[in-house]
C-alpha cells in the first residue's frame, strides 16, 4: 500500500486529485479503529500530519474570530490562549480519549469524520463555525450546518481536504458537557454546547460586535443523525433570560430543557436508549443555561 507523507499542502492536494479514494491521515485516532476493525481497507494513504500550513492558528482582531488549522490537536486546543478564547472547545477537548489520544487527534479529523458523537462538533455548531475546504484548484467555505449532512457524511468532495475552521470569539459565557457510561475515555451518550454572546459576522469589513444583541445558542451531539441546533430552545431562552442581570427562573430552566429534548431525535443502541438520551439532553441543557445565567 503506497503511503505519501506530504510536507506541503499543495503536494497533498495534488496527490488527492490524482487518487481521490486515498485515506487522508492526520492523527489517525479514528482511522486506525476502522482499519483494525476491518471496516476500511485503504488502497493508498496520504498523511498530512507534517504539513506546517495546517498546524497553526490565527486571530483576526477586526472580526474577533479565530482560524484553526485542521491539524491542531486537542491537546493544543486545551492550552492558552485558545482555551481562553474558545473555552467550550477546550472543555470538549478535555473529554476526548486519553492524554495520548489528545496529543494525536486533530480538530480537522473530528470534522472530516463527521460522527454525531464527535465531541468538538456541538461546539462548532453552537459557534456557527465556518469549515474551510480546499482542492488542488479551488477553495470554498461552508457553514458547519451545511457541511454535515448525515452520520459520518459531509458535503466535502472526494478531492477536497478540510484545511481549517473559523469560529467567533464571543464576549459571553460558553460551556460544553456530556453524558457517558463513565467519567473518562468514553463515547458520548449525549453532549451539549451552550454559548452566549455577541459576534461579528464572518466577512464583515467594519464589523462591531458591540452593536449586536447577545444571543443564546445550543447544539446537541449523539442524539440525531447530525449535530442538532435547537432553534426553538434558543428562541425561548432569548425571550426569557435577563442578559444584563445574568438571571433566569427555575421554571424557565425546566422548560428550556424540555424544549431541547423535544428537538432531538435519538435512537436506541448498545450505549443507551432514546428515552434516556432525551432525559440527559433536558438535564444538560438546563444545567448549562444555569451556569450561563447563575442568578434566579
Amino acid at each position: 500500500m503506497p503511503v505519501l507523507v506530504a510536507q506541503q499542502l499543495q503536494q497533498a492536494l495534488d496527490a488527492l486529485a490524482s487518487q481521490p479514494t486515498s485515506l487522508v491521515l492526520a492523527g489517525g485516532t479514528d482511522a486506525m479503529v476502522l482499519i483494525n476493525g476491518g471496516h476500511v481497507s485503504p488502497i493508498s494513504i496520504i498523511s498530512i500530519a507534517r504539513i506546517s500550513e495546517l498546524s497553526g492558528w490565527s486571530f483576526d482582531p477586526q472580526t474577533q474570530s479565530l482560524r484553526l488549522g485542521a491539524c491542531l490537536t486537542y491537546h493544543q486546543l486545551m492550552q492558552a490562549p485558545l482555551a481562553q478564547w474558545v473555552p467550550a472547545l477546550a472543555q470538549a477537548a478535555r473529554t476526548v480519549g486519553s492524554p495520548q489520544i489528545r496529543h494525536a487527534a486533530t480538530i480537522g479529523g473530528n470534522i472530516a469524520t463527521c460522527s454525531p458523537a464527535g465531541d468538538g462538533l456541538p461546539v462548532l455548531a453552537a459557534l456557527d463555525a465556518i469549515i474551510h475546504l480546499q482542492s488542488s484548484n479551488e477553495s470554498r467555505d461552508l457553514p458547519f450546518t451545511d457541511f454535515m449532512v448525515g452520520p459520518k457524511r459531509s458535503d466535502r468532495r472526494a478531492d477536497e481536504l478540510v484545511v481549517g475552521v473559523s469560529v467567533p470569539v464571543l464576549d459571553g459565557w460558553q460551556g460544553y458537557a456530556k453524558v457517558g457510561v463513565r467519567n473518562a475515555m468514553v463515547i458520548s451518550i449525549a453532549g451539549a454546547c451552550l454559548t452566549v454572546g455577541r459576534a461579528v459576522a464572518f466577512g464583515s469589513v467594519n464589523g462591531d460586535a458591540s452593536t449586536a444583541s447577545p444571543v443564546v445558542r445550543l447544539a446537541l451531539g449523539s442524539v440525531g443523525p447530525t449535530i442538532v441546533r435547537c432553534g426553538n430552545a434558543e428562541a425561548f431562552a432569548n425571550r426569557v433570560v435577563d442578559f444584563d442581570q445574568r438571571c433566569v427562573s427555575a421554571a424557565d430552566l425546566q422548560t428550556f430543557g424540555a424544549i431541547a429534548a423535544d428537538e432531538c431525535s435519538p435512537i436506541d443502541d448498545h450505549r443507551s436508549t432514546a428515552q434516556y438520551r432525551r432525559h440527559a439532553v433536558a438535564a444538560l441543557a438546563g444545567r448549562l443555561l444555569r451556569r450561563a445565567f447563575p442568578n434566579e
